[in-house]
């Protein structure tokens, strides 16, 4: 088995190690859309992370590892016995599944067995990359390269929770939720504004321009490349703090307040920036939720909306023609006139 570059051992891009553990904390907040250059370790980051993750307990033999404990969403299969004891449980890795450029749709979404219909002589449905990734994460590296037949399933799925098959005969309903990453240069195409809108949060990654990060980030992948096990060993305690600081901050969420003063001034800042609807809020919300969870703050602060901002909102602003200012010196300004007033 291949051993994954640890988490911790990625030298600088702060804000993107940042939202990943956001959105790790609380999977409602919508995933993460990382742009940057190549070779700044977006996808070296999406791919540590599930050695950060805790395991997770799943309906023994069920195809889309249904929570035993969930009243709802499970699918039509035995899992749904577990309501009154009958099915057994496991503990399984939390899933990170990547949907590489080239994937069909059947590979997507599930199709039918051909194998077992041929050997077996009856239908049965083969899951695809969605059913795998539910209650994980599902990674897709240069996803503005995405076919469109695939956005649009994607955006389906995401609205709906639910992945629906009807084809060659079948007719299959499963549950499929997980938290979406995405990477991917902007130089090489833009991203349709409909699935943009759907990841949470949005960071942006820059190549290093600090003389000692780029001879660090080239000293660690040198012996990363050289001895993947010495150096994974040596990163290990770092990785299992971060990853105790995540299983704090899941099971503390639920508890921590967000007062009415954040929530005017999310609301005040996402109005001065002229953003549309209320998703912003919302995100500025959860994530400044989430953000206290991983510090370990009773509540959610000014301060920690201050540092979630720019991420929960770039990808959210209208273009104006009359500014040239990138997003992020506008939402600046606007954090400015909203906190500093």
């Amino acid at each position: 088995m291949r051993t994954a570059y640890p988490f911790t051992a990625i030298v600088g891009q702060d804000e993107m190690k940042r939202a990943i553990l956001i959105a790790a904390t609380d999977p409602g907040i919508g995933g993460v859309m990382v742009f940057g250059d190549r070779g700044t370790g977006k996808s070296t980051a999406v791919r540590a992370l599930a050695a950060l993750l805790p395991p997770i307990t799943a309906v023994k033999g069920c195809m889309f590892h249904c929570d035993p404990e969930a009243d709802a969403g499970r699918c039509a299969g035995d899992c749904r016995k577990t309501a009154e004891g009958f099915a057994e449980t496991e503990s399984i890795s939390t899933p990170v599944v990547d949907l590489p450029l080239g994937a069909t749709e059947d590979r997507v979404v599930g199709a039918l067995d051909l194998e077992h219909a041929l050997s077996h002589g009856e239908k049965r449905f083969e899951p695809g990359l969605l059913a795998r990734a539910h209650r994980g994460f599902l990674y897709i590296d240069e996803i503005n390269l995405l076919e469109d037949h695939l956005v649009d399933l994607l955006l389906d799925v995401a609205a709906s929770g639910e992945n629906v098959v009807e084809r060659e005969g079948l007719s299959v309903r499963h549950p499929a939720r997980f938290v979406l990453i995405g990477s991917g240069n902007p130089e090489e195409g833009e991203l349709r504004p409909q699935l943009l809108d759907r990841f949470g949060l949005s960071v942006e990654v820059k190549t290093p321009t600090v003389l000692a990060d780029r001879v660090d980030v080239v000293r660690r992948r040198d012996w990363f490349d050289r001895d993947p096990a010495q150096f994974a060993a040596a990163w290990a305690p770092k990785d299992a703090q971060v990853g105790d600081q995540l299983m704090m901050a899941r099971a503390g969420l639920a508890a921590i307040e967000v007062p009415d003063a954040v929530l005017e001034a999310s609301s005040r800042l996402c109005m001065t920036l002229g953003a549309d609807g209320l998703r912003g809020e919302l995100t500025l919300m959860r994530a400044a939720r989430a953000m206290a969870a991983l510090q370990g703050a009773p509540a959610a602060t000014q301060a920690h909306l201050r540092d979630i901002a720019p991420m929960a909102l770039r990808h959210r602003l209208r273009r104006n023609p009359l500014d040239q200012s990138g997003s992020g010196a506008r939402i600046e300004r606007a954090m400015a006139e909203v906190f500093d007033a």
